[in-house]
């Protein structure tokens, strides 16, 4: 299964008003493992850019002004995607900023079933904890101390992590699904325990064998227990 994990930065918190993306990045994984190929793209966003947006990820009106706009790279940025399955944090945000983009291109809306939302399932999860990017990276343990500003390669980066994190850990499966050289079964088997080829050896020392056969001899024939 292909899946591309995806981060955008924009100018603001809607595109109907007139809010734009200025950064996309990605990852690409196939069966949950990073292939190494991403894509990133910087984006000049035909506005200015708002103050409180460049807080957040550093992006100003003089490093975009000579990146190509969107209509440049939206055909490329969907050959990129292909039909994989999107995987992002706070999905509807992304999905509605990449849709409109695409829609004043003339080119195919993202179905919202196509994306799987990072948050979403943190939500269900940790119910009641905090779930953001920085917040994850904590509980599970990675390491995002270059995240010092929003970015939407190295956040997509980390998500990857995330996510891996989320559905199970690096291992999702535990290689319980792979056949195993010993018993000859298939990849689509349950995998079940069998027994020791050796018995392990007793633990009871002598004395507590004695106040076993001890205790039982008081039962007499209503024993339910045998010797050990």
């Amino acid at each position: 299964m292909r899946e591309i994990v995806l981060d955008t930065e924009t100018t603001g918190l809607d595109p109907e008003t007139g809010d734009r993306i200025v950064e996309i990045g990605g990852v690409e994984l196939l069966n949950h493992v990073a292939t190494g190929r991403t894509y990133h793209q910087y984006i000049n966003p035909e506005r200015t850019m708002p103050q409180e947006a460049f807080e957040v990820h550093g992006l100003g009106d003089d490093f975009l002004r000579d990146k190509p706009k969107f209509a440049q790279i939206g055909k490329g940025f969907v050959d990129f995607i292909g039909d994989a399955v999107l995987v992002i944090h706070n999905a509807s945000f992304d999905m509605k900023f990449l849709n409109a983009e695409l829609r004043w291109m003339g080119l195919a809306q993202l179905p919202m079933d196509r994306a799987i939302d990072t948050l979403a399932i943190a939500r269900t999860k940790f119910p009641g904890a905090q779930n953001s990017l920085d917040a994850l990276c904590r509980r599970f343990g990675i390491d995002n101390s270059a995240r010092t500003l929003h970015g939407a390669l190295l956040d997509s980066e980390i998500l990857a992590e995330v996510y891996l994190e989320l559905i199970g850990g690096r291992q999702p499966d535990f290689g319980l699904g792979v056949a195993s050289s010993d018993t000859g079964d298939s990849a689509g088997d349950t995998w079940r325990p069998g027994p020791r080829p050796v018995a392990l050896p007793s633990r009871l020392t002598d004395d507590e064998r004695a106040a076993h056969a001890e205790f039982i001899a008081k039962l007499g024939d209503a024993s339910l227990w045998p010797d050990p």
